[in-house]
């Protein structure tokens, strides 16, 4: 997984690869406290669910390969900055 992180306010993105019908957990990892989330935009080939606050877990459409796009609004408080998130992860599934 490799992310661009921004702070608090900012939008931020990232790419993941998966397997066909495998899952990953995707940490949200922006510094500072997150202290809300929630799916912004659900996946096209695949499940996208909220463990807790900073953690999600996306789970590949089993035989499908190519790839999908989500994305996750979260807010939070960081040493910098505090606001409001969009982190949109691009995953490639093999």
């Amino acid at each position: 997984m490799s992310m661009t992180l921004a702070d608090w306010g900012e939008n931020s993105s990232g790419d993941i690869d998966v397997a066909s019908g495998r899952s990953c957990q995707i940490p949200i990892g922006i510094r500072g406290t997150v202290t809300d989330s929630a799916i912004s935009q659900k996946p096209a080939y695949g499940k996208l669910k909220k463990i807790n606050a900073s953690t999600f877990e996306y789970k590949a459409k089993a035989k499908y390969k190519g790839s999908d796009t989500f994305a996750i609004k979260a807010t939070g408080q960081g040493p910098k900055a505090s606001g409001t998130s969009i982190i949109t992860v691009r995953a490639t599934i093999k």
